[in-house]
């Protein structure tokens, strides 16, 4: 039996797409966040490569008086010792290399460089990388380097505005900001809007944030749900408060800003052009009380409400 083809009154919608131009976007990346802790760090430039952070020895023998009038008495005589092996912080590096066909950049870059956009992906891995290693790198981690007495635990498993609340008891002199996963900041609304105190909205960089006691809670992903529990930490930043502090690399070469750096390491036989993309980094605590961690954060406990209207 012949089939029959239906006849076309006008040119149909595959036939006509061969003659048009698709509107292509930039390649988007799933894995890219706003980096809340980068932005809001205050970044120290370290051009030796090293960051030595000096305290004093014993505070409790600087001595003051306070004298009356007519008080003739000897002024007290005292002085501020140092640490004699204080403690130094050196940059360490994120790196790859990116390898780009010159056949493939010649032939298939328009409308987007595609050396253009190989970088910019790398680079953006690389800043989501580091923010990571800030927060839980071995050595010079905010998290691995919470002291001790900075550390508490939740109260009943969810995080309350109780427990926020002592975690602010701990760094009380300028807090800056908390830090928590999503979930985390999901689970503590749940626990402030049932008591009545739902958190106060603020815009930070354009993006509502929520607060507590006027103190942004910031959401970062880089601290990880583990099994049903997280953490959140608090965090008093600057040199000049003796908070926390991010060191880099001024003016590396191939600098694209702050410790970032991208060098042509040129093209191979096969006719692969390779890019280095380095970032020289680091992170201090100046003083013991300037970040808290709240451990064993909760973030899968929901509350039953009475939906019941009243007679």
């Amino acid at each position: 039996m012949a089939t029959t083809t239906e006849s076309r009154l006008a040119l149909g919608d595959v036939a006509a797409r061969q003659l048009a131009n698709a509107q292509k976007t930039a390649p988007t990346m799933l894995s890219i966040t706003p980096r809340w802790l980068v932005h809001l760090l205050p970044w120290v430039a370290v051009e030796a490569g090293i960051y030595r952070l000096n305290r004093v020895k014993d505070e409790s023998r600087v001595i003051t008086a306070c004298s009356q009038r007519e008080d003739e008495r000897e002024l007290a005589e005292t002085f501020v010792d140092y640490e004699e092996d204080p403690r130094e912080f050196y940059l360490s590096s994120v790196t790859t290399v990116v390898d780009v066909h010159t056949r493939v950049s010649d032939l298939y870059s328009s409308p987007h460089d595609q050396i253009k956009e190989q970088l910019r992906l790398a680079i953006e891995t690389i800043k989501e990388r580091q923010e990571s290693e800030l927060l839980h790198n071995g050595d010079y981690g905010i998290v691995t380097n919470v002291a001790p007495a900075q550390k508490i635990k939740t109260m009943t498993g969810p995080p309350t505005p109780d427990d926020l609340d002592e975690l602010i008891t701990l760094v009380w002199k300028e807090p800056a900001f908390f830090l928590a996963h999503p979930k985390a900041i999901a689970a503590f609304g749940r626990e402030a809007t049932r008591r009545g105190v739902p958190p106060a909205t603020v815009s930070l960089f354009g993006s509502p944030v929520i607060t507590w006691r006027g103190i942004p809670i910031v959401p970062s992903n880089k601290l990880e749900v583990k099994g049903n529990t997280t953490q959140i930490l608090l965090l008093r930043t600057g040199e000049s408060r003796q908070g926390v502090v991010g060191l880099y690399q001024p003016g590396p070469s191939g600098d694209q800003g702050l410790g970032l750096s991208v060098k042509f390491m040129g093209i191979s036989r096969k006719a692969i052009a390779s890019y280095l993309i380095s970032l020289y980094c680091s992170a201090a605590i100046l003083t013991d009380d300037a970040v808290a961690l709240l451990e064993n954060v909760d973030v899968t406990k929901y509350h039953e409400y009475d939906h019941a209207y009243r007679k």
